[in-house]
């Protein structure tokens, strides 16, 4: 883990000092110029707004284009618990109920957890089937996430991950980030007390991502995973090795409306988008004790 170990020094400094990784915020959003970003690497971490029509169309397109020249990397979901693998593998290759599509009967099969739209990705379920390449149930469940948030990482992950990755020795501003990015993807109405353990899950959840995502970096792979995930200070490259990561591309996808340019530069390519309309997340949330 030395060229991880590397990295992280790297990644942590950025977090200590400046999000400054790469230019600012791109106006030219569209498949072809998102095609052309992620045929740059062979490991695609492609962001997203989660409820986000536009994005969600506009990858679709551009990952159509991707596997049309010739690519065949694999396709990962954030929506799919890693224990719906098996359920996906052999969803696959039977036949569909009457009254199902393959692309529905693979949906159905792997049971995204409630809170996913999954109208919004079932045409990349589409893609995986028509040019046969493995679909990756990648995210760690939301049980699991909250056992890591009450009792520890040592909940979920046994003692050779937790030496491997340091996870009981993680750097304090990288605690203290994720903290604060808890707190601002919750209206900053958090209970103070409670953004620790969160930290915790949020943190749990980028290792999974990329423990499962890591057995098909050798054909190339895509991730289609919230844009939190993706970013280079604290997201999932932060347990990529060094060399890993040189094989990576890190795509943010932020609606107009919200981050500026220091927020983008926490992408390798970060795109502005459309706004998708949505009633106000705030207004349900009770103010900071």
């Amino acid at each position: 883990m030395t060229g991880a170990r590397t990295l992280r020094g790297v990644l942590l400094a950025t977090v200590l000092a400046s999000p400054a990784l790469a230019g600012g915020l791109r106006t030219d959003f569209g498949e072809q110029a998102l095609a052309q970003e992620m045929a740059r690497r062979p490991i695609v971490l492609l962001g997203e707004t989660h409820d986000n029509a536009v994005q969600h169309a506009t990858r679709a397109a551009a990952l159509r284009r991707l596997l049309a020249g010739g690519a065949r990397p694999a396709i990962a979901f954030e929506q799919f618990d890693r224990e719906r693998q098996a359920d996906i593998d052999r969803a696959r290759h039977e036949a569909p109920p009457a009254g199902r599509t393959p692309a529905e009967h693979v949906m159905e099969s792997a049971r995204a957890a409630r809170g996913w739209n999954r109208s919004l990705y079932r045409p990349f379920v589409e893609l995986a089937l028509e040019y046969d390449v493995p679909i990756v149930a990648a995210n760690l469940s939301r049980a699991d996430a909250m056992r890591v948030a009450m009792q520890g990482f040592g909940a979920v992950f046994d003692d050779a991950t937790r030496q491997r990755f340091a996870l009981d020795a993680l750097p304090p501003a990288l605690l203290a980030a994720h903290e604060r990015a808890v707190d601002d993807g919750h209206c900053n109405r958090m209970p103070a007390d409670s953004l620790a353990a969160l930290a915790r899950a949020q943190i749990a959840r980028d290792l999974v991502l990329a423990e499962a995502i890591r057995p098909h970096f050798a054909r190339g792979v895509v991730l289609l995973t919230g844009n939190g995930h993706a970013r280079n200070d604290i997201g999932i490259p932060f347990f990529l090795s060094e060399a890993e990561r040189a094989q990576a591309i890190t795509i943010g996808l932020l609606e107009n409306d919200g981050p500026d340019d220091e927020w983008a530069k926490r992408f390798d390519v970060a795109f502005g988008t459309p706004v998708q309309e949505r009633e106000d997340p705030c207004a349900t949330l009770p103010q900071r004790r």
